[in-house]
């Protein structure tokens, strides 16, 4: 199976509570001033493509190594990747209104990337070659299991479970995008008309 393909496959594994706003207040009708616009209802799409954008929550090296990481989780190929996606920005717009334990781990997977980088070629992730960034990531993508042969038991994987966190975020921020749904083959058309209201008059209803 091609990449995208596999990232297809587990695009939308935790999707909803990765990304969904607090429906619950929403249809309560509270108002959050920490909510986003677009978990406000709010179409946040022009703000996201502004030439002048800003991360809200990632600081400068955090944002250019989530661009560099997405790209080769989901490059352009013969349609757009994750960068023309505008996947880091979305991202960044939905942990901006996260709660401090999703951020913190979001933080942590990011952290231990360069963590490893560091570890293994003495500079951040970003800054690698791209040989260097494919084998790191081909070294995360897989979980090391005990051996059977020494007698090994399985335990968890912190590499691997930092690289799935992250490839879960990626791969959800951009089958979300308008660029993502046409490759899984939304045609651009929206299921629903405008909204015109009752257009019985004024006392007419049945």
């Amino acid at each position: 199976m091609r990449r995208r393909e596999l990232l297809k496959a587990g695009a939308f594994a935790g999707a909803v509570a990765a990304f969904g706003p607090p429906i619950a207040e929403a249809q309560e009708g509270k108002a959050n001033p920490e909510l986003t616009p677009a978990q406000s209802g709010v179409d946040a799409s022009n703000d996201l493509a502004a030439p002048g954008w800003k991360p809200k929550f990632l600081d400068e090296h955090q944002n250019e190594t989530l661009i560099v990481l997405s790209e080769l989780m989901i490059p352009a190929t013969e349609t757009p990747g994750a960068k023309e996606a505008l996947v880091n920005r979305y991202i960044d717009l939905v942990l901006a209104a996260e709660k401090p334990e999703v951020q913190r781990t979001f933080l942590n997977s990011l952290s231990f990337l360069d963590g490893e980088s560091m570890r293994r070629y003495k500079t951040a992730f970003r800054y690698l070659k791209r040989e260097d960034q494919d084998d790191l990531l081909h070294a995360l993508a897989y979980a090391r299991a005990g051996s059977g042969w020494t007698g090994e038991t399985a335990t968890a994987d912190p590499g691997h479970t930092h690289f799935e966190s992250l490839k879960q975020r990626i791969a959800g921020a951009y089958y979300s995008s308008q660029i993502g749904e046409k490759e899984l083959g939304w045609d651009g058309a929206f299921a629903h008309g405008p909204y015109k209201g009752c257009e019985h008059a004024e006392g007419s209803h049945k």
